[in-house]
């Protein structure tokens, strides 16, 4: 297990880039380089900057340099009977801690046990002169403030270098069961939306061509009397597992892949194939449609599309913002990284 603290290094670096004007481009394990707009800038490697700073199973909380793989934060935790809650997908076996919470991607448990930003308690970051700066803390509580150390996830590195995260952590489940059952959409859509107003240990739901995918999770008597009662047919080993790691062939279509974000109960008027997770609020879609009409599909159901990866229009993968929405981001950028060199363009041409 690698354990160095570069903080003193990176600072020099970001420090040296604010002075001469030069765009970085923050590089972890680099498995995420498909997701989002490309970055012209100088390299920052971040992979270094790794170890495990504090974790006691006790207390819920690990604490992690960027650079540490997640296959390592994820060992130390099942030894630990523990696990992150919002099971991020693993997009290659260099994936970081780091890219993680930067590029904000939550797996199938998103809907019961809350997304990657949930789970961020604090973080130590470079802003982009290269200042050292703490938000938040190892404490989960609600307090009135703006949670800022919140903001780094799905920011991209667009606000700064994240050196060190705090995470809430979850007790792994004494039990779990994946079922399946033969029906259409229409029908899946609402029995999940029955069975989530229920108290059951229901940890993902998912729809695939013709089938309700179901998974729970919690004590031994309670998903043993939930699969009772709901019935079905075993899944396939390993079936859950696929769909957070996305290794699953839907999900790598020849032309990329659109994710969807809408309202679980809304219809989405679009051909093709289409995988449908948590419960409805997400769908991936493959990318061969047309821009437009996928855009205009999620907003009527009341949602955005991302293009995930692939064909596409390069130039804005992410949904465009609103001009209110999209001001309050120029203005956090600004504060944050009032030279513009962290990850410039990543998110936005302007940003």
């Amino acid at each position: 297990m690698a354990d160095a603290d570069l903080s003193n290094d990176l600072g020099e670096r970001v420090r040296a880039a604010a002075d001469a004007g030069q765009a970085l481009r923050l590089v972890g394990g680099d498995t995420k380089a498909f997701y989002g707009r490309a970055v012209a800038g100088e390299p920052l490697p971040l992979a270094g900057h790794a170890g495990i700073v504090a974790y006691q199973p006790s207390e819920l909380v690990i604490t992690a340099r960027a650079g540490t793989p997640l296959a390592e934060i994820e060992a130390v935790l099942a030894e630990g009977g523990q696990m992150l809650a919002f099971e991020p997908p693993s997009t290659g076996p260099a994936s970081t801690l780091g890219g993680v919470v930067a590029a904000g991607l939550s797996g199938p448990r998103r809907p019961f046990a809350g997304a990657v930003r949930d789970s961020v308690l604090g973080v130590t970051i470079l802003d982009g002169l290269g200042r050292r700066l703490r938000f938040g803390g190892t404490v989960f509580k609600n307090v009135a403030g703006f949670d800022a150390f919140r903001l780094m996830a799905g920011a991209q590195g667009a606000l700064g270098v994240l050196l060190d995260i705090s995470l809430r952590v979850a007790p792994r489940p004494r039990a779990e069961a994946a079922l399946a059952f033969e029906m259409g959409w229409s029908e899946a859509q609402g029995r999940i939306a029955g069975l989530m107003r229920r108290p059951l240990p229901l940890s993902a739901a998912a729809h695939h061509q013709g089938r309700l995918h179901l998974r729970l999770s919690g004590p031994e008597a309670a998903v043993a009397a939930a699969r009772a009662e709901l019935g079905g047919q075993d899944d396939a080993p390993g079936f859950w597992d696929a769909v957070r790691h996305m290794a699953l062939p839907v999900f790598t279509p020849p032309k990329g892949l659109w994710r969807l974000s809408v309202p679980p109960l809304s219809t989405v008027d679009l051909p093709g194939e289409m995988f449908i997770d948590w419960g409805g609020a997400q769908r991936w879609l493959a990318a061969g449609e047309d821009p437009t009409r996928v855009r205009v599909a999620a907003a009527t159901a009341g949602g955005h599309a991302t293009l995930f990866f692939g064909e596409g229009p390069a130039e804005t993968p992410f949904a465009p913002l609103a001009p209110a929405l999209h001001a309050l981001h120029k203005r956090l950028k600004a504060a944050l990284d009032p030279r513009g060199i962290l990850n410039p363009g990543r998110l936005y041409p302007d940003l």
